[in-house]
């Protein structure tokens, strides 16, 4: 059978360009994983893995007995557990980098007032997460072991395990973070017209309550890391309908100003 020359050649139409896009994410996760590699040796060589778990340690460390340590109950324990944490600490360091090859990716298929949609979220999104480890660590820490101490019997020697520690700590880094990304919700939320301002600002009282119950949920069984989880937790709805009203208004695409609010 004869064969057009001049034809459309179907496989080249619809397969080379979804090739390309892989080979493009491919090279934007290895930039990536890269950028993280980069860090990680960084951080090896100063201020090294076991520095890196003395700093992560410090709260617990500086509120536990005179003499007091950290044990580990694993035989590898002292060797894997602090590389984890640098690799942790690395991947947070070159965050920017890896939101920026993402960024990078999907920006091309997006129209202008989509692009003023998502950049603002990435950023904001990635600060208030770092802000919420922050926030448990430099606060919620050394108010919470401190706390905890304050009810240990005298008889009791804490020696607490590394490992263990290590996933207290990722559990509460993990709920801080996520909890101070409210406002980004609520901002998803009323400019997707799923929720409106009004509404938001009626189920105030109901999110009080919900914040409160999340928080005795995900956090220890004390007073204090319930409190430090939950009132951040309202104050940040309160920032969220705030910024909707300003997001909404600055991301409207063309022609959307004269559709009517839902």
């Amino acid at each position: 059978m004869a064969t057009n020359p001049s034809g459309p050649d179907e496989l080249s139409g619809k397969e080379q360009p979804f090739v390309t896009h892989l080979i493009e994410l491919r090279d934007r996760l290895v930039r990536a994983a890269i950028a993280v590699g980069l860090v990680f040796g960084a951080l090896c060589l100063w201020p090294g893995p076991a520095g890196l778990y003395d700093l992560l340690a410090a709260p617990l460390v500086a509120n536990l007995p005179k003499g007091a340590t950290l044990i580990a109950t694993n035989v590898i324990s002292p060797f894997v557990v602090p590389l984890k944490i640098t690799l942790m600490a690395a991947f947070l360091v070159a965050l920017p980098v890896v939101l920026y090859q993402m960024w990078a990716f999907v920006a091309p298929g997006l129209y202008t007032h989509e692009k003023k949609l998502v950049l603002p979220l990435v950023i904001s999104s990635t600060l208030l997460f770092l802000m919420g480890v922050a926030f448990c660590y430099f606060f919620v820490f050394g108010q919470v072991f401190a706390f905890i101490q304050s009810f240990a019997p005298k008889s009791i020697t804490a020696a607490p395990d590394i490992e263990a520690y290590l996933s207290f700590v990722l559990t509460m880094f993990i709920a801080f973070g996520a909890a101070f990304e409210v406002p980004v919700v609520v901002v998803v939320l009323a400019r997707m017209n799923l929720v409106s301002i009004q509404k938001l600002k009626e189920f105030r009282s109901y999110f009080v309550v919900l914040a409160f119950i999340i928080a005795a949920i995900i956090t220890p069984p004390d007073v204090v890391s319930q409190l430090a989880l939950a009132i951040p937790m309202c104050l940040l709805y309160e920032v969220g309908i705030w910024a909707a009203r300003i997001f909404i208004k600055h991301t409207q695409a063309p022609g959307e100003e004269s559709t009517p609010a839902a």
